[in-house]
């Protein structure tokens, strides 16, 4: 079956090409919609311009195709291999992507809305500067990716792997990210406002004048994470790991901070009116004029740590631990 024979059969009424074996062909511009080309092999064919929405193409071999500013909209592309392929401009809105290996497939103004790309494979893909706002990543493959300045707004990354990955100028409010292993990135004056990273690893991480507003934090890992002059305004950080973490001058009014280890942390002139500390391990933390105006620490372990100049006035101490906390007023609490 040879390009010839597909396109007369098709102008025929015909749409059943599975298995083709069109390797290197010349496809340009053609109108194969709705077509079912699953297991086909289109390795390094020419498909530019061409029509291929709603196409089943099932565990199609494109590696090295060239697909600038095909149409491939509501393509059925799971366990497709595209590796290298071009994807330039191509139109992919809706299309299902699962499974997928995209491995240094370029896609350079491509229009990538609704596309699903769970546990694809898409290490070193260039997205620079792409629209993925909600788009399905969970646990896709994205090492050393270039997410640089892309719109990853309400995105599902759970489980996926950013090692490497390029993320200067990404914007990821309202995004998906629990569980995810992001040590020692750059996050810093991002707006992450109500994104989800519950159980994520944050360890070393900068997320200097950050934007964390109402994020859902619960039991994440940020252990000498640079948080300095952040936004965390009613966040939930519920038994998050804070040891030894940069927190100057950050605004965690309101925050949930429940049962959270903050021992050796730097909270000086850190916003916690209203926060609820309860429970929380602050042991030998620095709280140098922080305002605690109104904030729950019943329970808290402040043993050791340094409350000089710190605002505690409405603040609920029952049950505290205060042994050799330095007060506001400079004396040791015995």
């Amino acid at each position: 079956m040879d390009t010839y024979d597909i396109l007369r059969r098709y102008h025929q009424g015909e749409r059943d090409f599975r298995g083709a074996n069109l390797p290197a062909a010349n496809l340009i511009g053609v109108e194969l919609t709705h077509a079912n080309l699953s297991g086909s092999n289109l390795t390094e064919a020419s498909l530019a311009r061409a029509h291929l929405s709603r196409c089943f193409m099932l565990e199609a071999n494109l590696n090295g195709a060239f697909l600038y500013s095909a149409d491939m909209s509501f393509v059925k592309l799971k366990g497709g291999q595209l590796r290298e392929a071009d994807l330039t401009k191509a139109d992919l809105r809706g299309s299902h992507l699962a499974n997928a290996d995209l491995a240094g497939a370029r896609m350079s103004g491509a229009i990538l809305n609704w596309v699903t790309f769970y546990r694809a494979n898409l290490a070193g893909v260039n997205f620079c500067g792409a629209n993925l706002n909600g788009i399905n990543l969970r646990s896709a493959n994205l090492e050393g990716a270039n997410l640089n300045w892309t719109n990853l707004s309400g995105a599902r990354l759970s489980g996926a792997k950013l090692k490497g990955a390029f993320l200067e100028g990404v914007k990821l409010t309202g995004a998906y990210l629990n569980g995810l292993d992001l040590g020692g990135l750059n996050f810093s004056a991002m707006n992450l406002a109500d994104v989800k990273m519950s159980g994520a690893k944050l360890q070393g991480s900068n997320l200097t004048g950050a934007n964390l507003s109402n994020a859902h934090m619960r039991n994440v890992k940020m252990e000498e994470a640079n948080l300095k002059q952040a936004a965390l305004y009613q966040s939930n950080m519920m038994g998050g790991q804070f040891m030894e973490a940069n927190l100057m001058k950050t605004d965690l009014r309101e925050a949930d901070l429940r049962n959270a280890d903050l021992r050796g942390a730097n909270l000086n002139l850190a916003q916690l009116n209203g926060a609820d500390l309860s429970g929380a391990n602050l042991q030998g933390a620095y709280l140098w004029g922080a305002d605690l105006d109104g904030a729950c620490l019943r329970g808290v372990d402040l043993r050791g740590a340094s409350l000089r100049d710190a605002a505690i006035l409405g603040a609920d101490l029952r049950d505290a631990i205060l042994d050799g906390a330095i007060m506001p007023d400079g004396n040791i609490h015995i």
